[in-house]
Parts: C-alpha cells; sequence; structure tokens
C-alpha cells in the first residue's frame, strides 16, 4: 500500500506516464486495456499500480498478471496524481517494450510501413494500430531532416495504438541515412505515398490496386504538412496516390491525413494478400 506522494514506486509511475524513458527502456500504460495488451503480450512487466477505484479491474488482469509481477495499491487521489488522463481508471504499469532491430525487421519482411517526420503522435499511433489489423510486419520511425517522428511508445501515441504498439515490432528513432542504406540492399519494393498534384512527369505515379502488393514492400509515409523528403523520393521504386472524388465546392479537402492515408494503403495490401485465400464466387 502507497500511502506518500513521495514514494519512490510513485515517483517512477509519475515519470513513465508522463512520457519519460527509464534507462533500460521502461515505459509506462495506463488504462485496463493498454495494461491487458501489456500484460498479455509477454513483455517483461515490473510493476502494477491499482488505486481503490482500479481494484475492480483486478478479475479482468488477473488470468494474463504474472505471479513475479509487483503490484501496489494507492489511493483514488495519489493515482490521479500521476496519471495523463483526465479521467484515470485507476489502473497503471510499468513495462518495457521490445525494440526490433535491422537485423531482426527486414529479413523476412512482407509488408513495413515506415513513418519519416510523422509528428502528431495520434496518427503515429492510429498507423501502428492500422498496421498490425492489416497484417503489416513491423514498423520503422525516423526523422524527416529536423522534423523528427512521435514517439510510438509516448502516451497519446499507446493509446491511439490501442495496445498494438505493444505487440507489432517497431524500430523507432533510426537515423534516415542507415534506413536508405539498409533498404537500398534490401529486396523491398519501396512505394512514397504522395497526394497525386504532388507527382512529376518523370515518376512513376500509380494507384493503390496497381501495385502487386503480393511481392514484400515498404510503405513511405511522410510529414502530415510537407510530406517525404527528397531523398526518400528518389529511393522510392514508385509513387502511390489514393484518389478522390472531385471537390463539390470551391474549396475541397486537400489531401487525407497520414493516418487515414496509410490505413488504406495497407487495407488494400492485405486484400489482395487475401484474395487468392477466398473462394470464388
Amino acid at each position: 500500500m502507497i500511502a506518500s506522494r513521495e514514494n519512490r514506486w510513485l515517483k517512477r509511475f509519475r515519470a513513465a506516464l508522463s512520457g519519460e524513458r527509464s534507462d533500460d527502456g521502461t515505459i509506462g500504460v495506463e488504462g485496463v486495456r493498454l495494461v491487458e495488451a501489456a500484460l498479455g503480450s509477454g513483455l517483461p512487466v515490473e510493476a502494477l499500480l491499482i488505486s481503490d477505484l482500479g481494484a475492480r479491474h483486478l478479475s479482468r488482469i488477473t488470468p494474463v498478471l504474472a505471479s513475479d509481477v509487483s503490484v501496489f495499491q494507492t489511493s483514488d487521489k495519489l493515482f490521479a496524481g500521476v496519471a495523463d488522463t483526465r479521467a484515470p481508471q485507476g489502473i497503471a504499469a510499468l513495462v518495457r517494450p521490445r525494440i526490433a532491430t535491422m537485423e531482426t525487421l527486414l529479413p523476412g519482411a512482407t509488408l513495413l510501413v515506415i513513418l519519416v517526420g510523422v509528428q502528431d503522435p495520434g496518427n503515429v499511433g492510429t498507423i501502428m494500430r492500422a498496421a498490425e489489423a492489416f497484417g503489416a510486419t513491423g514498423a520503422v520511425t525516423c526523422p524527416a531532416g529536423e522534423i523528427g517522428t512521435a514517439d510510438p511508445f509516448a502516451p497519446k501515441a499507446l493509446r491511439a495504438s490501442a495496445g498494438s504498439a505493444l505487440r507489432l515490432p517497431i524500430l523507432p528513432a533510426v537515423s534516415s541515412s542507415g534506413l536508405l542504406a539498409q533498404l537500398g540492399v534490401s529486396k523491398l519494393k519501396i512505394y512514397a505515398a504522395v497526394a497525386p498534384e504532388s507527382a512529376v512527369a518523370t515518376s512513376l505515379l500509380l494507384r493503390p490496386w496497381e501495385i502487386d502488393w503480393k511481392t514484400p514492400a515498404a510503405i513511405l509515409i511522410g510529414n502530415e504538412g510537407s510530406g517525404l523528403p527528397a531523398e526518400f523520393m528518389r529511393a522510392a521504386d514508385a509513387r502511390v496516390f489514393i484518389p478522390q472524388a472531385a471537390a463539390s465546392a470551391p474549396v475541397g479537402i486537400e489531401s487525407l491525413n497520414a493516418a487515414m492515408a496509410a490505413s488504406l494503403l495497407l487495407y488494400e495490401a492485405m486484400r489482395q494478400k487475401n484474395t487468392s485465400r477466398e473462394p470464388r464466387r
């Protein structure tokens, strides 16, 4: 039972739930769904924190709670002081996510999604959720020049991923030069997601259904405002765009946001891969 806000464990939870990483990479997850995802994913879980209100969730997580996990209880007031959400559910965990490497991610990869300067953590989390749902084999994040990609393990991105970031193999914050070098020697076809108006006459521009997604591929998703850097455009085998209906007003929607575009491309890849398995009608 923790009764003081100066307790060292409470301080650890406060730091982790605010997005601070410990030296060993431990992060904080909050809410019954994320805690359940962390416990059920086989990741190393160091400790569990439950408030009086959160005790009602114990029966739900007990089947996936390992016997060696330290469990601490505290008051609702003290829990609210460490929580990152406005209406905390009273349950949180300290967990160490698995970080992929180039050596574990690229060999055997059939579909990667690569985020280049995607700044919004909500977009990053949603893309991770779509990547897992539509069968991607992993995700990579890297900066676009001086523009970094939001941490997929930060609190807001984790919530948007609904736990997918804890299960999907992810290589975060890799250098652009190192990533391009590795992609250059891989067997992946590289497709840069672009808006239709950004295409130039000399580039190969395809619609999603014109790509053979059964061939191992990587999808490049760029910054929400400026798109992909020139070096990533040059590295791509082709550019892919998502056609939109003609605007019904003088000022129409410019383009889909990063998360929606990535989700549609990932879905088309899954649809093609599953077509040969479906019975003909």
